[in-house]
């Protein structure tokens, strides 16, 4: 079911005309928000409605998204739900992954987590990938639920685990350059936990049916949440977080035989999110352009006096090992209090150098300084066309929203550790989570929603490298146990 919202009660400076939203606002935001899914799970184990963390993949006019779907404060879901829009995200469809956990399709595993998507093209096949956790809340390894049309999905394989050892943090990537050399490769991303986080890397050469023994980079780095690109030579490059202290990368150059060691793309310079929020410090969102070059962004306050609040930021790469100057995203002044974190980036994958068009979803907060009960939680958007030399003003996509309106979990209140942006034909499509208050007696009503495509036409506010004011330095708050993010 897809739904318009004609019932939106965010920013007070919208006024709403059959599905269209105006506001006083500079820059006006898109038209109406529209719903596309909900949490549709009643099991007292975890929280309804609520659906979070999705993640985007687009090839074609096809755009797949999914997400976490029965939020549980302890870790995990009740299932993973796919959204499929068969026109660039004019109109989408939903339902909920089979055979994963007990809630839906005769699955076993108690719960599930991290949901990502990719698209095969050799092997015309799309991917989900997700954490299993079982009941003790381990997360137990990794399995890909996988489909032809991105709407009929087949009970999930077990790509990695089921071994005793503790896994999080997955992401899943696919070589659809048809002359690279690796071409219908694809590749999982995912730590161990029960290791200090080693990361450790999977292969698939046949659709996602089975993989590979998984195999750690060379010097076994630590860290979480990489996001594997393809560049067109069939070189993988893998951003992660080096548990939150900074950005690293690593490579390989044979089709995952082997990974490279790993080398600094930035230290991390991180703003406490106010409010408890669980806000995914330190998680790159990473995205490539058609020749190639990879973009990593994330939350950083180094170029805010004191480390006042978060910008969004990036650096580039052409070989994944050679990274540039952190670059700061101009949303606003570094004055302004306002807090940005989570960012999705997304790049339109036909295009590069000068004219690549990129596309930015973030959540903030308009007042740094907020509390619990106060702070307003928004989306916001900015777009480039000259690859980042210059940017738009921002659009205010959805929110406000409180605290309270979103899932509670022992790591605080939930949107998702990361969101993400697909670019078509120059226009950004995400899905994100919006809470509202609950009409019904269910505890929450945080669904996914999406402003549809959203033009990447740029503006003419520059981005600059210059003006750190904070030492490129963070001590993570969660860093003994290493972070776990189920």
């Amino acid at each position: 079911m897809v739904s318009h919202d004609d019932n939106y009660s965010g920013d007070a400076t919208y006024t709403l005309y059959d599905d269209i939203a105006l506001t006083t606002a500079t820059t006006p935001p898109p038209s109406a928000l529209t719903q596309v899914s909900t949490d549709p799970f009643t099991n007292s184990s975890s929280q309804h409605a609520t659906e979070l963390e999705p993640d985007t993949f687009a090839y074609g006019s096809t755009i797949v998204g999914s997400s976490q779907v029965g939020r549980f404060t302890d870790g995990g879901a009740s299932d993973i739900g796919w959204n499929t829009s068969t026109d660039s995200g004019a109109t989408w469809t939903h339902g909920m992954l089979p055979g994963i956990t007990t809630y839906q399709g005769g699955g076993s595993w108690a719960r599930v987590s991290d949901p990502t998507v990719a698209y095969d093209a050799k092997h015309g096949t799309w991917m989900i990938s997700g954490l299993v956790i079982d009941s003790a809340v381990n997360g137990a390894g990794d399995t890909v639920s996988r489909s032809t049309n991105g709407t009929t999905w087949q009970s999930p394989v077990l790509a990695i685990g089921n071994d005793g050892q503790s896994y999080d943090k997955d992401w899943i990537v696919c070589d659809n350059t048809s002359t690279s050399p690796y071409y219908g490769h694809c590749y999982i991303e995912v730590d161990l936990t029960s290791s200090g986080n080693r990361v450790i890397m999977s292969t698939s050469s046949d659709g996602g049916a089975t993989w590979s023994t998984p195999a750690s980079p060379s010097g076994t780095p630590s860290g979480l949440g990489g996001q594997p690109l393809v560049q067109p030579s069939g070189t993988v490059v893998v951003p992660y977080s080096a548990n939150e202290t900074a950005v690293r990368a690593f490579t390989s150059t044979n089709g995952g035989t082997s990974w490279n060691s790993s080398t600094l793309v930035a230290s991390i310079s991180s703003h406490t999110v106010a409010g408890s929020l669980r806000d995914g410090t330190g998680l790159p969102s990473a995205e490539i352009d058609a020749t190639g070059k990879v973009y990593v962004a994330w939350q950083d306050c180094r170029f805010r006096t004191s480390c006042t609040a978060n910008d969004i930021v990036y650096s580039t790469s052409a070989n994944g090992t050679t990274w540039s100057a952190v670059t700061r995203v101009p949303i606003d002044t570094v004055t302004s209090g306002v807090d940005h974190f989570i960012p999705g980036i997304g790049i339109d994958p036909t295009t590069s150098g000068t004219t690549t068009k990129i596309g930015l979803y973030y959540y903030f907060y308009p007042n740094t300084n907020c509390t619990t009960a106060t702070c307003q939680l928004e989306v916001g958007y900015v777009s480039s066309a000259n690859g980042g030399t210059s940017w738009s003003p921002p659009t205010t996509v959805a929110g406000p929203m409180t605290l309270a309106q979103v899932a509670n979990t022992s790591q605080g209140s939930m949107v998702g550790d990361y969101i993400s942006s697909s670019v078509i034909s120059g226009k950004a499509v995400s899905l994100f989570a919006v809470g509202k208050t609950p009409t019904g007696t269910q505890t929450f009503d945080e669904a996914l929603y999406t402003a549809g495509g959203l033009p990447t036409t740029g503006g003419t506010v520059t981005a600059t490298t210059t003006g750190a004011t904070t030492p490129a330095t963070h001590t993570p708050t969660v860093n003994t146990p290493l972070p776990t993010r189920h």
